[in-house]
């Protein structure tokens, strides 16, 4: 079968204007380009995935000009005849391969940035921190079919920065009780980052003015009205050169600040596409996820939803804040309750800056004595050897107390990475391969290979049906337009459900009991949570400010520079802790049990296939077995749409606590924020004061 074009579009079509539709056409390609990324053996197993999808839709779309050729100038067109070109259209531009979301996760100088660039091999393309401050929005770092560089800033809408706005000059209000000047204030991180913003968009003197003034305040930088900055270069170092100024600032001396730098604080995230890579290939895209959200309500969201869309996420750590730390913890907590609500299935700990190394220091504490350490590389690589042991058994304890024990993750062998970047662009003591860049390059195409593999065995079997049935009519009259006997299956069908809907009854009531244990632990230790959420190392000083920012969202504080409070999900903790395995183990595949989800759902699928192979054969459909390949595969298509929605749903399910117990002190964080003007608390030392009536009653509905 001769090689095809491809065909793409937006997804699946219905309805009657649809039968006549053309195909979207795509410009060929050429495959060897795509396959730059990959060594020969897994060069050729891509090609022969691609070769085949290719064959595929060939043969999708020459079936698809016949059947619209064959009823073109009829009046009527049965309804299975529809039927049969909408799928046929809807498979034909159904997208070759979704992008895998590789997130890398940690704090302003973990080397997240310094990571890509090695990854990629453009030393320096994007920014890495150092006296400047890098920006806390989300850049996503792809490879396209593109031949230039480019990059598309996505900007906050004008209704997004208002929200902002207003509640950056709350934070900022000086009630009349204080009777003290903004200046005075015993600023805390919360305020400073306030004002600089302000300053930075509007110019100094901005904290000091109202809402209203700032909403007439002419901005210091240009806005463009499309929300969107595109810059295209045609090589990596004029780009970054461009790209510099939007995703880098200076926290003082604002005046000198190039005019692209005054628009940052309505940065959302960074898009960067790349020429095709020899190194990474396309459909893969490296996304660098600050530490701890934003402030900004719109992308705290996006940090959030970004998280759950990685199947991959690497938690990067420097190796000089690897032992011990909250941030560090905070960090692994985060990608874990990712799994749970998300589409992660791998985690790792990329340990980054494994090169620095105090030699005299290491050889007076190193507990192994087995043999002699004779020079830095021997103990940069025996240091490496040894975080790599210790790091893989506490991760994985940590993630066998919070996932399924069958989960993917927990039976990888590569827990832990130790890289260097600054090796791998200057070599003095590590080969390019101890470095562990070519590794994690090596684990980027394999997930790729792996998924175009299920993809491509799941649309060629999806495509087999319909082919089956369509090749098989040779003329209009012997297409499909038959009945069964609707009333029947219609009963069958509403019999099944309800016992399916007994099931899955069955599978959360497991969660029940953990689930009221949890409540239990909570309650009595609400008090003590909260205190340590908001204690501060260097006293309570400020303190008033972080507790009136936190209030001002809804019981959220999100810093670039420290770490994140979330009071709603900190609560909520002692609950997750006891339903989190119960919770993965009702969305793990499986062998049907009491407690999982899915197994279920495919017992409900090959009952139906039973029962539609049964009702074929006694409507004369024995020896047509193109019908019942049809409707054995339609069955697991509608049914394979439901996984999907069910894991979509996940999220809000696993949420549903934090969201019950925000929505429930609301009404507190509220009544701070109007009762603040009394001085209750700017009087008060202890941290775990709290005003109103704060109490657990949504996690007790829950």
């Amino acid at each position: 079968m001769e090689d095809m074009e491809d065909f793409v579009g937006p997804g699946p079509h219905s309805g009657d204007d649809d039968v006549f539709k053309e195909p979207m056409r795509k410009r060929r390609r050429s495959l060897d380009q795509r396959f730059r990324a990959f060594p020969p053996v897994e060069q050729s197993a891509f090609k022969e995935y691609e070769k085949l999808e290719s064959r595929t839709r060939r043969v999708l779309s020459n079936t698809y000009q016949k059947l619209i050729q064959s009823v073109f100038l009829d009046d009527s067109i049965p309804n299975g005849v529809k039927y049969l070109i909408n799928r046929l259209l809807a498979l034909i531009e159904k997208p070759s391969l979704d992008p895998i979301y590789i997130g890398l996760f940690g704090s302003t100088g973990a080397g997240k940035s310094s990571l890509i660039n090695a990854i990629i091999q453009q030393a320096m393309f994007l920014p890495v921190s150092g006296e400047s401050i890098c920006t806390s929005c989300i850049v996503q770092v792809s490879s396209g079919c593109c031949e230039q560089y480019e990059a598309k800033i996505h900007l906050l809408s004008d209704q997004e920065w208002k929200e902002e706005l207003k509640n950056l000059t709350k934070l900022l209000h000086r009630t009349e009780d204080l009777g003290e000047e903004v200046d005075t204030w015993d600023r805390d991180d919360a305020v400073e980052e306030a004002i600089w913003k302000l300053q930075m968009f509007y110019g100094n003197g901005a904290e000091r003015k109202s809402y209203e003034e700032l909403l007439r305040a002419k901005p210091k930088g240009k806005i463009p009205t499309s929300r969107i900055i595109t810059l295209k270069a045609e090589e990596a170092e004029e780009l970054s050169v461009k790209l510099d100024p939007y995703i880098r600032t200076q926290r003082r001396d604002l005046a000198g600040e190039p005019t692209e730098t005054q628009i940052w604080p309505l940065i959302k995230h960074v898009e960067v596409t790349l020429p095709r890579s020899e190194l990474i290939p396309e459909g893969v895209v490296l996304v660098d996820i600050p530490g701890t959200g934003d402030f900004n309500n719109k992308r705290d969201e996006m940090w959030k939803k970004t998280i759950d869309k990685c199947s991959v996420i690497w938690v990067i750590s420097d190796i000089e804040r690897i032992s011990g730390g909250r941030a560090h913890e905070d960090l692994l907590n985060e990608s874990i309750k990712a799994c749970q609500r998300g589409f992660c299935r791998d985690i790792a700990l990329v340990v980054t800056k494994t090169d620095k190394l105090h030699l005299p220091e290491y050889l007076r504490e190193r507990k192994v004595r087995n043999q002699a350490i004779s020079s830095q590389r021997e103990a940069v690589l025996e240091r490496n050897d040894l975080i790599k042991l210790q790091r893989s058994r506490i991760l994985k304890e940590k993630l066998k107390r919070k996932l399924p024990t069958d989960s993917k993750v927990l039976k990888t062998s590569d827990l832990v990475y130790t890289v260097s970047a600054q090796e791998y662009w200057q070599p003095a003591l590590l080969t390019e391969e101890e470095t562990e860049i070519p590794r994690l390059r090596g684990y980027i195409r394999k997930r790729l290979l792996d998924k175009k593999k299920r993809m491509v065995t799941k649309y060629v079997t999806e495509a087999f049906g319909l082919l089956l049935l369509t090749d098989s009519f040779n003329c209009m009259e012997h297409l499909p337009n038959e009945y069964l006997h609707m009333s029947g299956l219609r009963r069958f069908v509403e019999e099944k459900i309800q016992l399916l809907e007994k099931a899955i009854d069955q599978c959360f009531a497991h969660i029940e009991q953990p689930l009221q244990e949890g409540v239990r632990n909570a309650r009595t230790s609400y008090r003590r949570i909260l205190g340590a959420c908001l204690v501060r190392s260097r006293g309570n000083q400020g303190f008033h400010q972080t507790l009136k920012a936190v209030c001002l969202k809804n019981g959220i504080y999100a810093s670039r520079t420290l770490a994140r409070i979330d009071l709603n999900e900190a609560i909520t903790q002692p609950i997750y802790d006891q339903i989190d395995p119960v919770f993965g183990g009702i969305f793990r595949a499986g062998k049907p049990t009491g407690s999982t989800l899915l197994p279920h759902i495919e017992v409900f699928k090959h009952t139906l296939q039973e029962k539609m192979m049964e009702m074929g054969v006694r409507n004369g459909w024995k020896y047509d077995s193109y019908k019942k390949s049809f409707l054995i595969q339609e069955i697991s298509a509608i049914l394979g749409g439901l996984e999907d929605y069910i894991f979509r749903k996940k999220r809000k399910i696993y949420e549903s606590l934090t969201t019950s117990v925000q929505n429930d002190l609301k009404p507190c964080y509220e009544e701070w924020n109007l009762g603040e003007g009394e001085g209750q608390y700017h009087h008060h030392a202890d941290p775990c004061f709290i005003p109103g009536r704060w109490s657990l009653q949504g996690a007790c509905r829950c």
